[in-house]
């Protein structure tokens, strides 16, 4: 097997603030596996949060991409790769969870066009089902000790042979209605995007909270319930809130009708938020307090939800983990994203039946994204019945995506060669 990389430059429509930072770009790598005439693709973008700038995430794939030539074939490489990170041949080899991610990606993507089948397959996707609505598993109090709280498109490559491993069953493809955010910014700026966003066909919106004095937030809320008063709300103050501002503020977002509040407090606190969550008036979701498989577990049962990040668990085999264990707990699974490209977003969505919320926009943030083949423009992300990932890319050098040249970061090949970026 051969590994490319390529950098390129994603441009947001318009920036995006946070509690804690405003984003107007980032860049993403893209990974691309070859093997007897098809390809496998993957992305991991940077992120100042996770500490990955464009230079780590290239020498992370780099390595990674070397050591793939180890293996005769992806279906080898995906059953025995993720188990070979550490220090190894005396070098460290310790890898971040968004690039073991992309690997992953483009290896389902690979193995998926190698057999004909869609990764939701491979995966084996839940039950045949519609279109997942926001809050249709469950109810909002059911979590453990916390109970007080109340088409697919035609893209992507047909390119398919050899054998891959087969799912159990033949489900019908995926389908969510995803959340759509509002950044922190004026109430009436806000009302007009709620306004565009629910006639577009979106049900459900996030909306981010944080700001130092917290009426600016709850007059953002309340512009937007006015503004669209039969959409579903969901509040992130990005851990923005100490814990007696939250007892006091959720009562408060209770009654304007969210649905949900995630990562309320500053990370590194999990006991602190289950205790909240055990006598809050609505659910609460943990984000930044769940990383890994151990965060799960601490938090199964005592929190309303989990929020789990491919590129913060580390790619859709953990993910899938991750749900096994909250699985009956009364603890369910949202399904969140960094701000990314299609092809970043593609391998959650094989999985978005599984969530009871989808919050998977990242690509629709984007001023131009550079791929296609999931949808959500008109508030549903769809994953395709093709083989792979089932998503392709658009024609290059569009608007609001730059290619990083020579001068930035030169492109590369590995062979496992042993050689450096």
């Amino acid at each position: 097997m051969k590994a490319t990389l390529r950098t390129v430059r994603l441009t947001l429509a318009e920036p995006l603030r946070i509690s804690r930072s405003t984003t107007t770009a980032r860049d993403a790598v893209w990974l691309t596996i070859e093997h007897d005439g098809l390809h496998g693709h993957g992305e991991a973008v940077t992120s100042v949060y996770y500490g990955l700038d464009t230079g780590t995430l290239r020498q992370r794939l780099y390595v990674s991409g070397r050591d793939l030539s180890r293996f005769p074939d992806p279906e080898s490489a995906l059953r025995e790769w993720p188990a070979r990170g550490g220090k190894r041949d005396g070098q460290d080899d310790t890898r971040p969870p968004g690039v073991t991610a992309a690997v992953e990606a483009a290896l389902l993507d690979l193995c998926g066009k190698r057999s004909g089948t869609p990764v939701f397959r491979l995966l084996g996707s839940e039950s045949p089902r519609g279109t997942r609505s926001p809050g249709s598993a469950g109810s909002a109090g059911s979590a453990g000790s916390a109970g007080s709280a109340g088409s697919a498109e035609s893209a992507g490559s047909s390119e398919s042979a050899g054998s891959a491993p087969t799912a159990r069953s033949a489900p019908s493809a995926p389908t969510a209605h995803t959340a759509r955010t509002i950044g922190i910014v004026p109430a009436p700026h806000a009302a007009a995007q709620a306004r565009a966003l629910v006639a577009a066909g979106f049900a459900l919106i996030k909306v981010k909270a944080g700001t130092p004095d917290p009426e600016d937030d709850l007059d953002r809320v309340r512009a937007i319930r006015s503004a669209a008063p039969g959409v579903r709300l969901l509040l992130d103050p990005n851990g923005a809130w100490t814990a007696d501002r939250t007892r006091h503020l959720l009562p408060r977002y209770a009654e304007l009708g969210v649905e949900a509040v995630e990562q309320p407090i500053a990370p590194g606190d999990p006991e602190t938020l289950a205790r909240l969550a055990e006598r809050s008036p609505l659910p609460l979701i943990a984000d930044e307090d769940v990383v890994n498989l151990e965060d799960v577990r601490r938090l199964a049962g005592r929190v309303h939800g989990v929020n789990v990040k491919l590129a913060k668990c580390g790619g859709p085999l953990a993910a899938l983990r991750m749900a096994e264990v909250i699985a009956g707990s009364g603890t369910e699974l949202m399904l969140g994203c960094l701000t990314a490209s299609t092809l970043g977003l593609a391998p959650a969505v094989h999985l978005a039946d599984r969530a009871r919320w989808a919050d998977l926009d990242g690509h629709l943030l984007l001023a131009h994204d550079p791929w296609t083949g999931i949808g959500g423009a008109d508030g549903v992300v769809r994953a395709s019945e093709l083989p792979g990932l089932g998503v392709r890319e658009k024609d290059a050098g569009a608007p609001g995506v730059r290619e990083r040249g020579p001068q930035d970061v030169r492109e590369q090949e590995t062979r496992g060669t042993g050689g450096r970026p």
